[in-house]
């Protein structure tokens, strides 16, 4: 059993490693296709539940893109994300406004905010200059 596990470990290292390094928040189809050619025991399944274990732990945030698949983000601190319509890539967006808003909407209204998730949609840079 601690065979089993420390692979698991193994793998799901090496997931959280991808996407830290992946430019434009993974799928977890692309994150698999990625690692399948070094880890040929890797499974899709695996992926997925790894992924969704290191946003649950908070390692990881989870992107919902509506109608599209989730994708993964190793930036877990409050920033925005602008989605683009065409290509369907995620990318971070800085905004010095969301500095602080958990403490500014606490002090007015005295809800306690547990997480910030502001979505952008539109054409990217790449798609609009095509």
């Amino acid at each position: 059993m601690d065979e089993v596990r420390e692979k698991f470990s193994r793998q799901r290292e090496m997931i959280c490693d991808y996407v830290k390094k992946y430019p434009v928040h993974p799928t977890a189809d692309e994150v698999y296709t990625a690692l399948k050619k070094d880890c040929p025991n890797l499974s899709l399944g695996t992926v997925y539940r790894n992924l969704n274990l290191l946003s649950e732990k908070g390692q990881l945030l989870k992107i919902h893109v509506g109608s599209g698949k989730d994708r993964f983000d190793s930036r877990t601190d409050i920033h925005a994300h602008f989605i683009c319509e065409k290509c369907g890539q995620v990318f971070d967006v800085e905004d010095e406004s969301l500095n602080g808003i958990e403490n500014r909407v606490y002090c007015k209204d005295r809800h306690i905010v547990k997480n910030v998730g502001v979505v952008l949609q539109g054409v990217c840079r790449q798609c609009s200059d095509k």
